[in-house]
């Protein structure tokens, strides 16, 4: 990582302002930001080859380029799309059609839900009419043709993407009916009868993803014939796990149906010894969502080759999730104040969010870290990448790029919050995808680390990754892309300096465990929380994890930081979470414990004060001294009672609170320092299903809340989503009196069967962290597999979805 920022919790302002009335055509983007040098050459070193003359980029002055700027107006029920027939125009030539010419009268992609090609392909959940495909995996169509086909006829199948066609490129694909395989591609007849000819068609697994324009080239005695470009047969071409020769190759069933089909999951939050969890809808199957995710692709630019490389793709996303540099899709904001826009807490899933920024092009306020991670792995599952949400607990911000988290105090151990430039977060979150490394040594192949919060700049671009978590776990932090950043996220280690009477700074204290304690994510097949941290790292204070922090501390800018370290350690602390709920009083617990042989006298300071979880902490409130005398062996309890009424006012985003410990023991002069910061929890949603559901078939959910404070809650409103039941919907309810109980009831009509989940929450103004979930069992109605409409949606939710009517500068 390079160019450090100031953290994001100290951003106090926000430059975004609505827009006023949106342009009715896109802006051109910008071929160059920077000294000229485009993203491609700063960001991506695959990319920076590229010739001015290259317009392959991404279609932002085009609305019609193929991979995915508009979207089909078919919102569709399984029922057999309409087959797509010749216009009677021949397209070569001079355009007539002489008699013999073999004539494609219609195509039929067999791309409704029921079909072979959706099935087979694991892309029958996907709202859309259209033909979805996975490389390197076969499909059927038929062609309706105007005469039997003869074997001296010559058929071919070509598709095209990006404004300017290449075969050398993969953006016009040539595949001969027949003849052999070119590049992975082959079709081959496998069944002529009458005037229809079967084909099955073979897609390379290095394929190019979007969204393909296709046609059909015929030539016989008579003379060639072209088939006019119809925008019915429009091919979207996906990453394939299932494929072996796909470098996104996923070799366990159960993962691949988590990490990719799943629609729903969990992400984790609050502190290690208080994980809090919340349910978001991924919805990468919705309608609109999948021109969304090509939409991000063609926003930035892309180079339509650069497609098919899943290091590439990926590493563009983390890029464009967040706004910065390139009005991406979601602005980031820590400031507290979100009245011009969504509380990030608010969020319940992704769909709204993309399909917001595909309508308008405009950012969508605002995001914090596990909004940028949920949109994150909506965007790669969809286009095929599996890809799960991760939080790593006390996560490190390094600034210096020193691979440690230095705290500077005065000779007094009272901090120096100018020098204090790193921090350490409550939790982050992030995500791992699975693919092949091919640009890497062998070894780090699996599951990849991609950050789309913006935290600091690499190559000039705010994103992060991929990254090897192999690369991680040993310290290789030489190994692309942004490993020294990822490393001191989640091993880095805590180093206390103090002052000295002569000005310099020693190191007075070192917590090797302090950073990166607990890395979990959703376990596969259940909501139960699985732990990751062994992927990431060593067992704690093992050799092999000390040789990894010692392999990635010689790399980084202070390679001899524990040369001054002294090791007297007979006094231990430890704090005692308490599960501490907003709007009552608490207590906060220090334990003292002498593992020395004589009696040991410790000095102890206790600042209490109000954090974000980015670490970024309030001024201090309360405090409290105590002297504490312990016998050898001992351990003795330290207690701060803490009233509602003392930290009410001082509340920042999620209730969170750092004590911070500091005290010196008088026989050895042993320095203690330590820093623990804790949650106030706040209640669920109750989620209560009021009879069956059933596709097409209006269902009722019930919803109470109760207010946990004695004080008004303002401005209250509730957001709906689940996949396959209701688009997003806002609820604006108004005011709910102090501890006050409120009851909803709200209809929706599910669209899709089988197992679902309808995620509700809550925002105002004085309490937001507020969810609940509830799993809906839907049956199929009679003799069909779901209907895709907005039934049950808002409208503003409910409105169809155009290309997004605003370009990027």
């Amino acid at each position: 990582m390079d160019g450090p920022r100031s953290d994001m919790g100290r951003w106090g302002g926000n430059p975004w302002q609505p827009p006023a009335t949106p342009s009715p055509e896109p802006e051109p983007d910008r071929p160059s930001r920077r000294g000229g040098r485009s993203f491609w050459a700063r960001c991506c070193a695959c990319c920076s080859c590229r010739s001015g003359a290259d317009d392959d980029g991404g279609p932002e002055s085009h609305r019609d380029r193929g991979s995915g700027g508009r979207r089909s107006d078919s919102r569709g029920s399984d029922s057999r799309r309409p087959i797509s027939r010749g216009s009677g125009v021949n397209a070569t030539g001079d355009g007539t059609i002489r008699e013999g010419m073999l004539v494609v009268t219609g195509v039929d992609l067999l791309s409704s839900r029921s079909d072979q090609n959706r099935r087979e392909h694991h892309t029958d959940e996907f709202e859309y009419d259209e033909l979805i495909l996975r490389r390197g995996q076969p499909f059927h169509m038929v062609l309706f043709l105007s005469r039997p086909y003869e074997s001296s006829d010559s058929v071919t199948l070509e598709l095209h993407i990006g404004n300017n066609p290449e075969v050398g490129k993969g953006t016009h694909v040539i595949i001969p009916v027949g003849k052999g395989s070119s590049g992975g591609w082959k079709a081959q007849v496998t069944k002529s009868s009458g005037q229809n000819l079967n084909l099955r068609v073979h897609t390379s697994p290095n394929a190019i993803i979007g969204k393909f324009q296709f046609t059909v080239r015929t030539h016989s005695k008579a003379g060639e014939f072209l088939l006019p470009f119809d925008p019915h047969n429009e091919i979207y071409i996906l990453f394939n796990p299932w494929c072996s020769e796909d470098i996104v190759y996923v070799d366990h069933e159960d993962w691949r149906q988590e990490y990719v089909l799943n629609e729903c999951g969990r992400i984790y939050y609050g502190t290690e010894a208080q994980i809090g969890e919340r349910t978001w809808n991924y919805g990468q199957f919705d309608h609109g969502v999948l021109d969304a995710c090509l939409y991000i692709l063609d926003r930035r630019g892309m180079p339509y080759g650069g497609r098919g490389d899943p290091v590439s793709v990926s590493r563009v996303i983390s890029a464009m999730v967040n706004s910065l540099d390139d009005n991406g899709v979601l602005i980031g904001n820590w400031s507290g104040d979100y009245s011009q826009g969504t509380n990030p807490s608010a969020w319940v899933g992704s769909v709204e969010i993309l399909l917001s920024y595909l309508r308008t092009g405009y950012s969508v306020p605002y995001g914090q870290c596990w909004v940028f991670a949920g949109v994150t792995t909506t965007v790669l599952r969809c286009l095929g990448l599996a890809t799960r949400t991760v939080t790593n607990f006390n996560s490190a911000h390094d600034t210096d790029t020193s691979l440690t988290m230095d705290i500077y105090f005065d000779e007094n151990m009272k901090p120096l919050e100018h020098l204090n430039h790193d921090s350490v977060w409550n939790f982050h979150v992030w995500n791992d995808c699975w693919m092949k490394r091919p640009d890497l040594p062998s070894g780090f192949n699996g599951w990849q680390v991609v950050d789309a919060t913006p935290q600091e700049t690499s190559s000039g671009i705010f994103c992060c990754g991929p990254c090897s978590v192999e690369s991680i776990k040993n310290g290789l932090v030489y190994m692309k892309y942004d490993t020294p950043f990822i490393f001191a996220e989640v091993n880095s280690d805590k180093v206390y300096w103090q002052r000295q009477d002569d000005g310099s700074f020693k190191i007075v204290y070192v917590e090797e465990k302090a950073i990166g304690t607990l890395i979990i994510t959703k376990a596969i097949g259940s909501n139960m929380r699985e732990d990751v941290t062994h992927i990431y790292k060593h067992p704690e204070g093992s050799a092999a994890e000390r040789k990894a922090v010692e392999t990635a501390t010689a790399h980084g800018s202070k390679p001899n930081v524990y040369a001054t370290r002294d090791s007297a350690e007979d006094v231990t602390v430890q704090v005692e979470a308490q599960d501490a709920v907003m709007g009552q009083d608490l207590t906060a617990s220090v334990v003292l414990t002498n593992r020395g042989s004589s009696r040991r006298t410790v000095k102890l300071h206790l600042y209490l004060s109000v954090t974000f979880y980015t670490g970024v902490t309030g001024p201090v409130f309360k405090e409290d001294k105590k002297e504490v005398v312990l016998a050898p062996g001992a351990s003795d309890r330290v207690t701060m009672p803490v009233a509602y009424k003392e930290y009410k006012s001082h509340l920042v985003d999620q209730g969170a609170m750092l004590l911070n410990i500091s005290g010196h023991v008088k026989e050895n002069g042993q320095v203690l320092a330590k820093q623990h910061t804790f949650r106030l929890r706040t209640p669920d949603l109750s989620l209560t299903l009021l009879g069956a559901a059933m596709v097409g078939q209006e269902c009722e959910v019930q919803i109470v809340f109760k207010n946990p404070l004695p004080v008004i809650l303002t401005n209250v409103v509730f957001r709906l989503e689940g996949s396959g039941l209701q688009r997003p919907k806002i609820l604006n309810v108004g005011d709910i009196g102090g501890n006050e109980t409120v009851t909803l009831r709200q209809t929706f009509v599910p669209v899709r069967p089988g197992p679902r989940q309808l995620i509700a929450s809550l925002d105002s103004p004085q309490l937001s962290q507020v969810h609940g979930v509830i799993q809906v069992d839907v049956a199929p109605a009679s003799g069909d597999r779901g209907i895709f409409s907005d039934a049950g949606a808002d409208s503003r939710s409910g409105e169809t979805i155009p290309m997004a009517s605003r370009g990027g500068a």
